[in-house]
C-alpha cells in the first residue's frame, strides 16, 4: 500500500495540476487566472499531498503565523477520494508548527463540515461579529 506524503515544499507542487483543478473543476474558483493562482501560492503556506511522487491533493493557508489563519483551496482529486486523504491533509495542516497558538483559524466550506469538525472547527461563536466582501463570480467577470 502506498503511503500518502504531505509536504509544504512549494518546489514539489504540480502547479499546472492545481490550476487545472481549481480553474475548471472546483466549485469556488472556476475561471481563476493562472497569474492569480501563482500569486496566491507565493503568498501562502501550501500543502501538497502526494502518492508515489504524484500530487493528489492540495491546500493553502493564508496566515501571519502568529494570530490568524484561513484555510482555502482544499481538495483531493476525484480519483483519489474516499481513502481518508483529505483527513490526513487537514491533520497535517492543523499540526503544522507555524499554525499553533493562533487566536483564530477560519475556513469556508459548502459541504465538508464533518471533516473540519473532527479538527475542532465550528460555526462562528459570534457570527454577528464577522463581515465579509464576497464576490463568488470574480473570475467570471
Amino acid at each position: 500500500m502506498t503511503t500518502l506524503q504531505i509536504s509544504t515544499d512549494k518546489g514539489q507542487l504540480d502547479v499546472p495540476l492545481i490550476y487545472q483543478f481549481l480553474s475548471e473543476q472546483s466549485t469556488w474558483a472556476v475561471g481563476m487566472p493562472r497569474a492569480v493562482l501563482d500569486r496566491a501560492i507565493a503568498n501562502s503556506l501550501c500543502f501538497g499531498a502526494y502518492l508515489d511522487g504524484r500530487q493528489v491533493g492540495f491546500a493553502r493557508v493564508v496566515t501571519d503565523c502568529a494570530t490568524f489563519a484561513n484555510m482555502v483551496d482544499v481538495f483531493v482529486l476525484p480519483a483519489h477520494r474516499g481513502h481518508g486523504y483529505s483527513k490526513r491533509l487537514v491533520e497535517a495542516i492543523v499540526a503544522h508548527p507555524d499554525l499553533q497558538g493562533l487566536r483564530r483559524f477560519t475556513l469556508a466550506t459548502f459541504d465538508a463540515h464533518g471533516l473540519y469538525a473532527q479538527f475542532g472547527f465550528t460555526p462562528p461563536a459570534r457570527p454577528a461579529t464577522l463581515m465579509e466582501r464576497y464576490c463568488p463570480d470574480v473570475y467570471r467577470n
